[in-house]
C-alpha cells in the first residue's frame, strides 16, 4: 500500500488529504485564523468553581468557558503549583525547573475546592476542542509531543509504548532515556522510537526541552490573561508527526511557505526522505488534479454507495452516530439470502472503517447491519471490522453484534466530526427558483472580463469555472476561450474547477487572491 499526502492551502483554510492507493481515507480542514488546537497551552484564570462536579470552569478566551476536572489536574499538581509561584515571584530571572523541589502527589479522591480557588492563575492545555455547545476540555498535566518522545514536566518517570513488544528493546529505551533526561521531567517513548539511535532521541529531547523553556518564559513575562503560551505545531506538521512512515511516496503542497515548513520538518525527522516533499505548480486546483474533489463529493453525503448497488445511510445526532446498511437494488446471490447478507455486510464493514477515519466520527457509533442467521457469519463480520480498524490511530472499542443485529463502536473524539456539505446552492438564483436565461451566461462572463481588463486595467488573471462550462467554452477550432484571449489578451487563463457549482465562477489575480466580482451589476 502506498500513501500520499496532498495539502491544499487557500487564503481562508488549509485542507489536508491522505490517500492510500489513490483512495481518500483522511481529510482535515483547518481555518487559517483558527486559534484553538488540541495541544495548545494557555496561562488562564479560574473563573468559576463547581464543587458538585468536582471541577471548575476556566477562561481561555473562547466563547464558552473551558472545563477542568479534578482528575485532570495531574498527580504532581502540588509541585506544578509551587513552581508556578516561584516563576511569578521573579519577573527577571527564571527559576530552573531542575532545581524545583517535588511535593507529594494529590489525593486520588480529593476535592478540587481544596486545591484551586476562584481567580487563581494556572497553565492549562487543551485536550479536546470545543464540540457543539461544549467548551474546550483542559488538563494541567502538560505534555510536549514529538515524533519519538512526549515530554512531561513535573514528572520523573520514563514510560515505553506497549506496542513495542521486545522486552530487550523496551529495557534499552527506558535505560537510555533515564540517563539523558533532566530532573523533574518525565518521558513517554512512542512506538516509532523502536530501534532509534541515542543521537536521534537526544536531539528530539533537546527540541522538546527548548519548547518548555520558551513556554515558561512567556508565562513569566505575560501582561494579560488569558494568553497563549505554547502553540501546537500547524495541522500539516502535526499530522506528519503522527503519520509519517516509510510508505509515503509523495507529499504535495501548493504553497511556498507551507512547502518550506514541511520540507524542514521532514529534513529533521528523516533527512534521507526530504525529496518526497514536492511543490505543486499546476494550473488546475490541486484537489482536482489528484481526483480528491470528486471523492469528497461522493463520500460525505448522507447516503454513501460502496459496491454492487449497496449503500450506507449515515445520520448524526447530538448523542451518537447511526449507520444503516442497505443492500439496495443488487441481485441476490445464487446460494440464498444468507450469502447475500454476509457479502453486503463485509463490504459495509470495509467502507464504514474508511468513513470513520474520513469524517473523524467519534463518541458512540451504532451500526444496523443486515440480519444474518449463522453465528459464524456474525463472528466473521466482527473480526473483519476489528481488522479494518487496526489502521485507525484514534482509540476505539468494538463490541460483537447484539441479538438485534446491531454493532456498537466507541471511538475517541477530540475534534468535531468532519461535516462537508455536498449539496450545492444555485449560485444564480440563490434558492429563489428563477434565473436569467442560462445561454446568456457566457455573455455575463465576457462582460466581467471586459470590465476587469478595460475598466479596472487588470490584464492578468485566472477564471475558474465548472468543468461543463469549460468544455463548452473550449469546443470548436476557434473556441470562445481562444476568442476571448485574442480580444482581451493572453494574460487571461481559464480552467475548470470541480468544487464549483454549475454556473458558479471565481476570478483569481496573479497573487492568488480572489477578485470579488459577485457584487457587480449584471449587464442585461
Amino acid at each position: 500500500m502506498t500513501s500520499e499526502l496532498v495539502i491544499d492551502v487557500q487564503p481562508k483554510e488549509i485542507s489536508i488529504a491522505l490517500l492510500e492507493d489513490k483512495s481518500l481515507v483522511e481529510l482535515q480542514k483547518e481555518g487559517r485564523t483558527a486559534s484553538f488546537n488540541v495541544g495548545n497551552m494557555y496561562l488562564a484564570k479560574v473563573k468559576k468553581m463547581m464543587p458538585g462536579l468536582n471541577a471548575c470552569f476556566v477562561d481561555v478566551g473562547f466563547g464558552k468557558d473551558a472545563f477542568l476536572h479534578y482528575l485532570d489536574l495531574g498527580p504532581q499538581f502540588h509541585s506544578y503549583e509551587k513552581y508556578l509561584k516561584q516563576v511569578f515571584s521573579d519577573r527577571k530571572k527564571l527559576f530552573p525547573i531542575t532545581k524545583a523541589s517535588s511535593l507529594p502527589d494529590i489525593e486520588k479522591d480529593g476535592s478540587i475546592s481544596n486545591i484551586l480557588k476562584q481567580g487563581q492563575e494556572i497553565i492549562v492545555q487543551i485536550v479536546k476542542e470545543p464540540i457543539s455547545t461544549k467548551g474546550p476540555r483542559l488538563t494541567c498535566e502538560l505534555s510536549f509531543a514529538g515524533r519519538y518522545l512526549v515530554l512531561i514536566p513535573f514528572n520523573d518517570k520514563v514510560s515505553v509504548s506497549q506496542k513495542i513488544k521486545s522486552s530487550e528493546e523496551r529495557a534499552r529505551l527506558k535505560q537510555l532515556l533515564q540517563s539523558i533526561k533532566p530532573r523533574n521531567f518525565g518521558v513517554i517513548v512512542r512506538t516509532v522510537a523502536e530501534g532509534k539511535r541515542v543521537a536521534e532521541l537526544d536531539g528530539e529531547l533537546k527540541i522538546l526541552l527548548k519548547h518548555w523553556e520558551e513556554t515558561i518564559t512567556k508565562v513569566q513575562r505575560y501582561s494579560k490573561l488569558p494568553t497563549l503560551v505554547y502553540e501546537e505545531t500547524s495541522r500539516t506538521v502535526g499530522m506528519l508527526r503522527d503519520l509519517f512512515n516509510p510508505s509515503y511516496e509523495n507529499i504535495y503542497v501548493n504553497n511556498d511557505i507551507v512547502f518550506s515548513e514541511i520540507k524542514d520538518y521532514v529534513k529533521l525527522i528523516a533527512p534521507e526522505r526530504d525529496n518526497i516533499v514536492k511543490l505543486y505548480k499546476g494550473e488546475l486546483p490541486i484537489f482536482d488534479n489528484f481526483a480528491i474533489t470528486k471523492q469528497i463529493k461522493s463520500l460525505f453525503g448522507k447516503t454513501v454507495s460502496y459496491k454492487s448497488g449497496a449503500y450506507l445511510i449515515i445520520e448524526h445526532t447530538e448523542a451518537l452516530h447511526v449507520v444503516d446498511v442497505n443492500s439496495g437494488n443488487r441481485s441476490k446471490a445464487g446460494n440464498g439470502q444468507e450469502a447475500n447478507a454476509i457479502d453486503v455486510n463485509l463490504g459495509a464493514a470495509d467502507e464504514l472503517a474508511r468513513q470513520l477515519r474520513l469524517r473523524d466520527m467519534g463518541g458512540i457509533i451504532v451500526v444496523d447491519f443486515i440480519d444474518m442467521g449463522l453465528a459464524e457469519n456474525r463472528q466473521k463480520l466482527y473480526e473483519r471490522m476489528c481488522q479494518n480498524m487496526q489502521k485507525d490511530r484514534a482509540k476505539h472499542n468494538i463490541l460483537p453484534l447484539s441479538k438485534f443485529g446491531l454493532m456498537q463502536i466507541t471511538r475517541q473524539r477530540v475534534r468535531p466530526a468532519m461535516d462537508v456539505t455536498t449539496d450545492e446552492d444555485c449560485p444564480v438564483c440563490f434558492g429563489k427558483g428563477k434565473i436569467k436565461s442560462s445561454i446568456l451566461f457566457t455573455d455575463t462572463l465576457e462582460n466581467k472580463i471586459d470590465y476587469l481588463v478595460n475598466k479596472l486595467k487588470i490584464k492578468r488573471f485566472t477564471l475558474y469555472i465548472h468543468p461543463y462550462i469549460d468544455a463548452y467554452l473550449s469546443k470548436g477550432l476557434i473556441s470562445l476561450k481562444r476568442k476571448w484571449q485574442l480580444k482581451y489578451g493572453i494574460g487571461i487563463k481559464i480552467f475548470p474547477d470541480q468544487s464549483l457549482a454549475f454556473l458558479q465562477y471565481r476570478f483569481i489575480d496573479i497573487e492568488g487572491e480572489e477578485i470579488d466580482m459577485k457584487e457587480e451589476i449584471e449587464i442585461k
